[in-house]
């Protein structure tokens, strides 16, 4: 998406971005050992997917599809919105600042993520909700292609938020731990803290394609 840097720092969305960009294909490439030859892969294949490895242009977040789902349309509708997103083989892929896969497991724990808990208005939703699987340095995921092949199948892997900009703007651990925890507890907001106070004004959602048009 393309973005725009305002004088307090916060970044101003304009446009949705559905495809992949030569520029959004460019910082994906960045991540690669061999940017050129990925970028020339690219050219020539344009419907092949990549792996890229995590950690310096970007980490990863990896949830099931449905829990991603739920966490992209949050961030969108009451929260500073998302970097790029894709989806492969039933999982969401949430890309976020380089460091997240270190910092968030800790957030999580701090959350009590994934412990069995009695009483209080979330009925233990951390003890059911999934663990996010966070991919960053020394880890690798697959990317989906730049173009969608031909005839392909509705689950196949695909961008949800597209890259479209050699810079994007990318969550960091904070944002993707109020996702997480509003995800969890249904997203009612007596039920979680309103981290998005402190991160980024909000913005107004679509079923499909995440329109920032709106954004502050």
């Amino acid at each position: 998406m393309t973005t725009m840097t305002t004088a307090t720092g916060c970044p101003t969305l304009h446009a949705p971005a559905t495809h992949v960009t030569p520029q959004g294909a460019a910082w994906l490439a960045s991540a690669s050992p061999y940017p050129h030859s990925t970028l020339t892969l690219w050219q020539s294949r344009p419907t092949a997917p990549a792996v890229l490895p995590c950690g310096s242009a970007f980490d990863v977040v990896n949830v099931p599809a449905v829990f991603g789902r739920r966490m992209l349309d949050l961030l969108w509708s009451e929260g500073p919105g998302s970097g790029p997103v894709a989806v492969h083989r039933g999982r969401t892929l949430l890309f976020a600042t380089p460091g997240t896969a270190h910092r968030l497991p800790a957030l999580l724990a701090w959350e009590e993520w994934g412990e069995a808990r009695g009483g209080g208005a979330d009925g233990g939703a951390h003890a059911t909700a999934p663990a996010p699987l966070c991919h960053g340095r020394g880890d690798a995921v697959t990317v989906p292609a730049l173009a969608a092949a031909p005839g392909a199948a509705p689950g196949h892997s695909r961008w949800l938020v597209a890259p479209d900009t050699r810079l994007p703007w990318l969550p960091g651990p904070e944002a993707l731990l109020w996702a997480c925890v509003r995800a969890a507890r249904g997203g009612g907001a007596e039920s979680a803290p309103d981290l998005r106070i402190s991160i980024f004004p909000s913005a107004d959602p679509d079923a499909n394609v995440y329109d920032v048009s709106k954004r502050r």
